[in-house]
């Protein structure tokens, strides 16, 4: 081999390697400190773009599981009312079945009255205040349906529970104690106030004059009114089993992709490590060989 001295063949092998142990040292220690061995699209750009495409399918999952919880707080909510409601419904039957006793004089039946109407109007303040983020659920003026967002797309069969406008029809007692077919049953007045007040005399059997009540035609009433309470609560249940399924399949769906995105872009740390030491020999070696590459033209002088 020809001995020269302004092309130095050996040094520039010996930089080549170097610069290239240099890197892999260099990319060793970010994929140990990122934890990722994708950490620029140039690492892998399918990867990349796959990764990437996860982490929103993730992020948009956990705005679904939000989404499917704050639906659940709301019916929740919503049956927390009935709950409240249907208490106060019973004690009315309570009181309607004693004011039914022959025993109790008419003084004895204002009092009856005078609690009847005081429970149908706290029914009627629940379901006035009823209320979840702004959304009145029981006072009648949410009639249209409502849709939960479970899911990460538009399509509404996929990624949505329709809420029936049944399940925030009105709580107050003029729609309660509005029984069609068999015991027909409405209560009469001008505004909802007098309604009320008829309903509390036709329990307590203090009506008077035409349409007027006894209390045993309104036991029968009573139970229809429980029996539609029941309904709207038996829905309410079915409605949140299906959030509660929503949930825990969104859960399982964020677990498989966060699985899937864990495979692809974690760093495996024992392989990087082996990975550095081998850069970090091949660096040191490299370095010390340039050296010694780099004194090869002065061979030269001993020909002189």
């Amino acid at each position: 081999m020809a001995i020269t001295i302004n092309t130095n063949i050996s040094s520039m092998i010996v930089q080549n390697n170097l610069a290239k142990s240099t890197t892999a040292l260099n990319s060793a220690i970010e994929r140990m400190t990122t934890g990722y061995k994708i950490n620029h699209a140039a690492d892998n750009a399918a990867g990349y773009s796959i990764a990437r495409n996860w982490e929103a399918q993730i992020s948009s999952l956990d705005i679904a599981a939000d989404n499917a919880a704050t639906g659940a707080d709301m019916l929740s909510t919503l049956e927390d009312h009935y709950a409240l409601v249907s208490s106060h419904v019973q004690r009315v039957r309570d009181l309607t079945e004693q004011a039914a006793n022959g025993t109790y004089g008419e003084q004895s039946k204002k009092a009856i009255e005078a609690e009847i109407k005081a429970r149908l109007e706290e029914i009627n303040r629940i379901a006035s205040n009823c209320e979840f983020n702004g959304i009145k659920m029981m006072d009648g003026t949410n009639t249209s349906a409502k849709s939960i967002q479970v899911g990460i797309d538009g399509n509404a069969a996929k990624s949505q529970i329709s809420l029936s406008a049944d399940l925030f029809a009105s709580g107050k007692i003029s729609s309660l104690f509005a029984i069609t077919g068999d015991g027909a049953y409405s209560p009469t007045g001008a505004d909802e106030d007098a309604k009320l007040a008829k309903l509390a005399k036709d329990c307590a059997g203090t009506s008077t004059g035409t349409g007027a009540k006894s209390p045993t035609d309104m036991l029968g009433t009573i139970d229809q009114v429980i029996n539609k309470i029941s309904s709207r609560i038996t829905t309410l249940g079915a409605a949140q089993n299906r959030i509660e399924s929503a949930i825990e399949s969104i859960g399982v769906q964020s677990e498989n992709i966060t699985s899937s995105l864990s495979t692809l872009r974690d760093a495996d740390v024992a392989t990087e490590s082996s990975n550095y030491i081998k850069a970090q020999i091949l660096q040191q070696a490299s370095a010390t060989l340039l050296a010694t590459a780099n004194q090869s033209p002065s061979i030269a002088l001993n020909l002189l």
